[in-house]
């Protein structure tokens, strides 16, 4: 039998097996608690995570290239006739259709230059006559041998020289009236008008083509890019270029959104540049409501292709290593497993798998950086699992939760 030390005071002697007891009643209500579920001691509590179960699909192929936008038609609207500026009859930066004006120079000397043409036309007509009625004249004389030959001819070449005079004065005329109209200056083509360059008072010159304005036509909108050999022909299905095989090219905003409409490739260089080792291409999109501008920096993707038999995986569920490219899955018995994968290109936000994974493999999704290889797992679908929704129970609950915590010393004590 064991015997308390007889140098401890009463107290502490009288308290020790009230203690004991309590210790007891704590072992046996941990002992239940283990028993309901919490992992045995030692243990690590399964990890809840969102799987997804793999579908073999096809996906395009692409290639992608930093891009910027031009106008498909970018018009530097010059002055075709001297003068002075008198006004700017269109709203800088607005939209404008072709013919429509911009700017008006000064009449009066065109007009003047008009009357003037009128007056030589008329002057021309009226010697064309005198020297007709010469020719016939002449011509009845060298009939009765009145005259010789020779004053005959010279009044036939004064009558053809005066013919020739009134076509050039009917050419003079309608460049002084063309001149006339240039002093409207309009659009060349529909477009976006930018800044005037001169101002009302100016005085243009016709000789250099004074700068008026610029009009950009933005519908449709040209977008310009440079794709490396190299990639060009890995993204193509029978790894050679060709124009005709490209299904189509999407545009990537600034903001990292896809341009709703789909675009066509409507110019390819005829050689790779030799510095460079690039291909220049360009692709044509619709742009009826203006939202791209030119000059735009955005990115081009090249649809080069279909692959099928492929897997698409969330970007985030990728993990790059120093020895390559995995995923992780939840194996059959719910365990993390590593599996090295092939990737290809994005599709979206999904990485294109080509290699690595089979049908019904169960790739995780999130909890990635808690997840370590052969750590227990509780594998739950999109939308399910903890905190999905509440009162909705989790996939593998019962495997992922927590023990219940344990209740204060004196209410176990007490229970």
């Amino acid at each position: 039998m064991n015997t308390l030390p007889s140098h401890l005071p009463l107290a502490p002697r009288a308290a020790l097996p009230v203690l004991a007891a309590s210790l007891v009643l704590l072992a046996g209500c941990s002992g239940k608690e283990q028993t309901a579920g919490a992992p045995p001691a030692g243990g690590m509590p399964a990890l809840p995570v969102t799987v997804l179960e793999m579908q073999p699909t096809r996906a395009e192929t692409s290639v992608e290239a930093v891009a910027q936008t031009e106008g498909a038609r970018e018009v530097e609207v010059r002055a075709r006739v001297g003068g002075i500026l008198m006004k700017r009859v269109y709203e800088e930066g607005a939209a404008v259709k072709a013919g429509q004006p911009l700017f008006l120079i000064d009449r009066a000397p065109l007009e003047v230059a008009v009357a003037q043409a009128k007056a030589q036309l008329a002057e021309s007509k009226a010697r064309v006559e005198q020297t007709q009625r010469e020719a016939a004249r002449l011509k009845g004389l060298l009939a009765q041998q009145a005259i010789s030959q020779r004053e005959y001819d010279t009044a036939s070449s004064d009558n053809a020289a005066t013919l020739a005079a009134v076509q050039a004065a009917q050419a003079n005329l309608r460049q002084a009236e063309l001149n006339l109209s240039y002093a409207t200056v309009t659009a060349p083509v529909s477009g976006i008008t930018g800044r005037a360059a001169v101002s009302e008072g100016t005085l243009v010159a016709s000789g250099s083509g004074t700068l008026l304005t610029t009009v950009v036509q933005v519908n449709p909108i040209w977008v310009r890019f440079s794709v490396a050999e190299s990639e060009l022909s890995a993204a193509m299905p029978d790894g050679h270029f060709k124009p005709q095989a490209i299904r189509g090219v999407e545009l990537i905003l600034p903001d990292g959104s896809t341009y709703p409409a789909r675009g066509k490739l409507n110019f390819s260089a005829s050689q790779i540049d030799p510095k460079l080792g690039t291909l220049q291409l360009r692709g044509e999109f619709p742009n009826a409501e203006g939202r791209l501008l030119p000059g735009q920096f955005v990115r081009a993707r090249l649809i080069t292709g279909v692959r099928d038999g492929v897997f698409k995986v969330p970007q985030g569920a990728v993990v790059q290593t120093d020895k390559g490219t995995i995923v992780m899955l939840a194996s059959a018995d719910n365990k993390v497993e590593p599996r090295p994968v092939k990737t290809g290109q994005w599709s979206g936000t999904d990485w294109v798998i080509l290699g690595g994974l089979k049908a019904g493999d169960k790739v995780i999704v999130d909890n990635l950086m808690k997840a370590r290889p052969g750590a227990p797992i509780a594998p739950h679908a999109p939308g399910e699992g903890p905190g999905a929704a509440p009162g909705k129970p989790a996939e593998g609950a019962g495997a992922a939760k927590p023990a219940a915590p344990t209740a204060p010393a004196p209410a176990a004590a007490k229970g």
